[in-house]
């Protein structure tokens, strides 16, 4: 980066100008923090000073391995210390982190590895069936596998272990900070319910500006207690991995995902914040009595991944959650809207709180834009009625689609990054997502929203889960049909929810059908609507 003079005649320079970069916060914590307690897995407790040293250990052994700036390293691992210390040793090292869905089948996996051409794959000793898999079916040259042996867990043998390579390591061995922000910093594979995913670059900046935004969003003060519910292969963990450095937190990393590790790790490691999708959210509501634990604190959750319905939210909060909802993608670091509370709404009770909290809510403190766009690119009235597609700008907006400029340029149209999600404005300026572009369901010329429809089944105290998606028909063209899960030990009948919905809805969008099954779903917790369609479509016929 060129250094450039102002009107003054004043220039850019070394004492007045720091490229920004997450890598910071790690630095600085391990100093500032050197004996607290950064990352808790099982009965490893790594202080900050031992956190930076294995980072360091790691960022050497990648250079001494081969691994040159810009280069990609890839991970397969769960949410534990090793996938966190990646998140600061690979671009510690100069090179770019490729953390990779870890419940993708083998042909994506290999087409992964081959796009994005990682040289060295950090692979849990559980998933090595899987890279193995993967690279007898990828193109190109194949990563070198370095196995990273989990408590519980036996090395295979085939191959170094994490700990032997970090051995290798200088513990003192300085960072490679970033000469320019805007260097890349991970390259994260969107799901690819269509086609093949696409590799969506992020740079420090961004990265940086996100865990500020988490971190204003959530009125974080010191010291949080974080716990790893988001797999920190998605969008990097919403950046928060990175974030908990910066407010000298502590990590707490959760391999599965279940309301009695979550509960646990609340009571036992005193845990004060986590994020995750509204399935999470049910999973902790309908769980067991025995798996639930008392605590005496108020947690602050992020919610995201899907609308959280109005009913979820009325049945989460009373058990000892504060919850906000937050939006964004994988091309916005993660959340890049929150619905922020304002004060004025501190008389709202039951119902009308939880349809306040279920907006998806105003652009970030670190977001340039969000509003909501006509097809023209121009914004649509405030008037909580008129529907667009969310469009964003600003600092917290991916690089690009690697090696795809087609789709980056049909992305950035008009100067917007284009969400593919349509919603409505309220007056206040708060978005409110009614559907992704293809759930919308059109019955007979009327818009029906999958989302109204699925928060008038959430209803139902029988109703645990359920997705709303389009069944062709033959008078209608098309309309609502109802996946539905049932709470353990309830009953419900498909004219039951039927009518249930009818009371609540328009004719035209109540459900004409309801299919009782459990729901596909990702390793986040989305529903997988796409395979919720091709059944419909067979239903239909």
């Amino acid at each position: 980066m060129g250094w450039l003079a102002d009107e003054t005649g004043l220039e850019k320079c070394a004492a007045n100008y720091v490229p920004l970069s997450p890598l910071s916060h790690l630095r600085r914590a391990a100093e500032v923090f050197a004996h607290r307690t950064a990352v808790v897995w099982k009965d490893t407790r790594l202080s900050y000073a031992d956190y930076a040293r294995r980072v360091s250990r790691l960022a050497s052994a990648l250079t001494d391995a081969g691994i040159a700036p810009g280069d990609v390293v890839a991970t397969l691992m769960p949410n534990i210390p090793q996938q966190a210390e990646a998140h600061f040793g690979v671009p510690a090292c100069g090179a770019v982190l490729n953390t990779i869905n870890t419940r993708l089948d083998a042909d994506t996996v290999a087409y992964i590895f081959g796009h994005a051409g990682a040289k060295i794959l950090l692979c849990d000793s559980a998933l090595l069936g899987l890279a193995e898999a993967a690279i007898a079916r990828m193109e190109g040259e194949a990563p070198l596998i370095v196995e990273v042996v989990d408590h519980g867990f036996t090395a295979s043998g085939h191959y170094e272990t994490y700990e032997d390579f970090l051995a290798k390591g200088d513990p003192d061995a300085a960072w490679i900070m970033p000469e320019d922000e805007w260097e890349s910093i991970a390259i994260n594979y969107t799901s690819g319910t269509t086609g093949r995913p696409k590799g969506v670059v992020t740079h420090h900046r961004g990265a940086y500006l996100a865990t500020t935004a988490n971190a204003i969003g959530w009125r974080m003060q010191l010291f949080p207690v974080y716990l790893t519910i988001v797999p920190l292969f998605h969008c990097n963990g919403w950046c928060h991995a990175w974030m908990v450095p910066m407010m000298g937190g502590t990590l707490v990393c959760c391999r599965d995902i279940t309301a009695k590790a979550i509960y646990d790790a609340i009571a036992d490691e005193g845990v004060t914040h986590f994020g995750g999708a509204p399935i999470v959210l049910n999973t902790m509501i309908n769980c067991r009595p025995e798996d639930r634990r008392d605590f005496s604190h108020i947690v602050q959750v992020f919610t995201a991944g899907a609308p959280p319905p109005a009913a979820t939210l009325a049945a989460f909060e009373p058990l000892g959650f504060n919850v906000t909802q937050v939006y964004g993608l994988t091309e916005t670091y993660g959340p890049a809207t929150e619905c922020l509370w304002q004060e004025e709404w501190d008389h709202a009770q039951g119902d009308d709180r939880a349809s306040l909290k279920a907006r998806t809510g105003i652009a970030m403190a670190m977001l340039e834009g969000a509003e909501v766009q006509d097809t023209h690119g121009t914004p649509v009235p405030r008037d909580g009625a008129h529907l667009g597609e969310i469009a964003m700008r600003g600092n917290m907006v991916m690089k690009g689609y690697y090696k795809n400029p087609t789709a980056t340029a049909e992305a950035f149209k008009g100067g917007w990054f284009r969400t593919g999600d349509i919603a409505f404005q309220h007056p206040d300026g708060y978005l409110k997502i009614t559907d992704r572009a293809k759930d919308i369901i059109i019955s007979g010329g009327e818009n029906v929203s999958s989302v109204e429809v699925e928060g008038a089944l959430m209803h139902h105290p029988a109703v645990s889960l359920c997705a709303v998606v389009a069944k062709p028909d033959a008078k209608w063209g098309e309309v609502p049909c109802a996946f539905v899960e049932l709470k353990a030990g309830a009953t419900a009948t498909e004219a039951e929810l039927i009518a249930h919905c009818r009371a609540r809805l328009a004719g035209f969008a109540t459900p004409k059908m309801v299919v009782f099954s459990e729901l596909p779903k990702t390793s986040t917790g989305k529903i997988q609507k796409f395979e919720l369609r091709a059944v419909a479509k067979l239903l239909g016929q």
